[in-house]
């Protein structure tokens, strides 16, 4: 029961973090490539007071990790946080369709016996 706590309380960090525009921007970017943190401010347009407080809420989160090289702080992205997500995401992968094949589903949920026990 502890394990399915933290794991829900890690979720709701990981998806309060990604709540915010920049944030998720800043995700795709580090996606894609390891980026120093100043030029992440100046590719988002962001003073650095307001990108180390995006960075903060996101390690707070788990999903990104500073190294440092020099004089420089490098960001890079934790994907097996963003795993967790995709993994809750995932459970939903069965009811995903259509309008009509959601439909469908309910009804056929509402027919069934266990439905109605």
């Amino acid at each position: 029961m502890a394990d399915e706590e933290d794991a829900a309380a890690v979720l709701d960090s990981v998806l309060e973090a990604l709540a915010n525009r920049h944030r998720r921007e800043i995700v795709y970017i580090l996606g894609l490539q390891p980026c120093a943190i100043s030029q992440l401010a100046r590719m988002r347009g962001l003073s650095l007071p307001a990108i180390h407080k995006h960075i903060k809420i996101l390690e707070n989160a788990g999903l990104v990790s500073r190294r440092k090289a020099g004089r420089t702080t490098y960001l890079t992205l934790n994907p097996r946080r963003l795993r967790l997500l995709q993994d809750w995401a995932g459970q939903f992968h069965t009811y995903w369709g259509s309008d009509q094949a959601s439909f469908e589903n309910y009804q056929s949920y509402l027919g069934s016996d266990q439905h109605h026990r």
